[in-house]
């Protein structure tokens, strides 16, 4: 085609500097011809992507509080003329647009809260905000790139604008808030905005979502067909006993010595009782909480921990297996244990009808070379909530220089987490061309 890219250099990605792309005259245009395009409009709103999150990564909020996050979000998607919904699921911002033809629904979603950890980067980005986190002053950081997430979903809806004409249907711009939790008690993130009806008026087809990977060499895509990541379960374990002065234990039903039998005990579901050749199981427990003097043997002490599982059958075999090692302990030593477990997050699954479907999207915005099957990871996303429902696609996008080795690399949720912005655009690129594929029924 005159004056068009041709196939091998939109995977050699040295589109952009040969001018405006297009189609054979009275033919619509081929997957080469939108590849190229939305190769050049993304380079194009690089500079500006990258301002997106040098602003947010400077003004972080915590979850359910991104009221300046969904401002600045809202605030633009409006510029583009979209349709424009706020306040969903306390602070989450969903903007509709409308193709130049009739056809699906896709969603696309970006995450849009930080984290209670103080800044180390030293970056002239970095964050000083500082506030109050279940009664402790903490500092307030993207440790996890959720404001990189944002800067890639606004540049993609400025891509997809622009190619309006070229959408056989609608898509769903999703900006959720919340993703990492929020207090105590608190709903919030994919769940409520999913309760609240995100995925309906129009009802969604498909999902596809983005997670910058601080320990993958920029301009690399990674995935994983069904479980990609693990469920995230909260347990809390109240072990009640009898109280009684420390000089005398024979008193006592000691639940400081038996909730560490129930620590070592649980330990045992995962060395002894779970089948690790077929999937990973993690059990974690984080707090121990129990009595107020040393010679003074409380009447009750709680561990609260995590469960993360890659499969539903192994999740609820660890259930049973937790209830089971508490409560025997407890009664062996004659004190009690009542057993809560609570699901945070599901599997996210990666449907491998769609994810086989959309293998070929992942190797046009990146190259073939750059785009890896990986490893299931223990972290959990609540992603999952919205594929529980409709089929969706996450995908992990390279955030670490190249020739880094990772393991010197700060990981997520870390004061010195960084991410080299030079792998944006690869973002902006796979979520336009995603959702322009899938709605062209590629």
């Amino acid at each position: 085609m005159k004056n068009c890219y041709s196939l091998a250099a939109v995977l050699a990605l040295t589109l952009v500097a040969a001018g405006p792309v297009c189609a054979q005259k009275g033919k619509p245009a081929t997957s080469a011809d939108l590849t190229a395009r939305v190769a050049q409009l993304a380079e194009q709103e690089k500079t500006q992507v990258i301002a997106w999150r040098r602003d947010l990564h400077e003004h972080p909020e915590l979850g359910n509080q991104e009221t300046r996050t969904a401002a600045l979000v809202a605030d633009h998607l409006r510029k583009l003329g979209l349709e424009v919904q706020t306040g969903v699921a306390r602070t989450g911002v969903v903007a509709l647009l409308k193709g130049g033809r009739p056809g699906p629904v896709v969603a696309l979603r970006a995450d849009m809260d930080g984290l209670p950890v103080t800044e180390t980067t030293g970056l002239p980005f970095a964050s000083k905000v500082r506030t109050d986190y279940n009664g402790q002053q903490v500092g307030v950081m993207h440790a996890c790139g959720h404001d990189t997430h944002v800067a890639m979903l606004l540049g993609a809806a400025e891509v997809l604008v622009k190619m309006k004409k070229d959408l056989p249907g609608t898509v769903k711009f999703i900006f959720q808030p919340a993703e990492e939790g929020s207090l105590p008690g608190i709903e919030g993130g994919a769940r409520l905005m999913v309760k609240e009806g995100v995925l309906e008026n129009p009802k969604v087809d498909a999902v596809f979502g983005l997670h910058i990977q601080a320990q993958t060499e920029v301009g690399r895509l990674s995935y994983r067909p069904g479980g990609e990541m693990a469920s995230s379960d909260v347990f809390s374990i109240k072990v009640k006993g009898k109280s009684a002065h420390g000089a005398y234990p024979w008193l006592a039903v000691d639940p400081v010595v038996t909730a560490a039998q129930i620590i070592l005990g649980l330990q045992t579901i995962v060395s002894r009782q779970a089948e690790l050749t077929e999937d990973a199981v993690v059990l974690t427990v984080g707090m121990v909480h129990g009595g107020v003097r040393n010679n003074i043997i409380p009447e009750q002490v709680e561990l609260t921990g995590t469960i993360r599982c890659l499969n539903k059958d192994m999740q609820q075999k660890v259930w049973a297996a937790v209830r089971r090692t508490a409560t025997g302990i407890a009664e062996s030593a004659g004190a009690t244990a009542e057993v809560d477990i609570t699901n945070y997050a599901p599997i996210t699954y990666n449907d491998p009808a769609l994810t086989r479907r959309m293998v070929p999207s992942l190797e046009r915005a990146a190259g073939p070379a750059n785009v890896t099957i990986q490893k299931a990871v223990t972290g959990a996303e609540d992603f999952a909530f919205y594929q529980e429902k409709v089929p969706g696609l996450f995908v992990f996008v390279g955030g670490m220089p190249k020739g880094t080795d990772p393991a010197t690399t700060a990981p997520h949720h870390t004061a010195g987490f960084f991410v080299d912005e030079s792998g944006l655009t690869l973002g902006v690129r796979t979520l336009a061309t995603l959702a322009l594929d899938y709605l062209n029924g590629k």
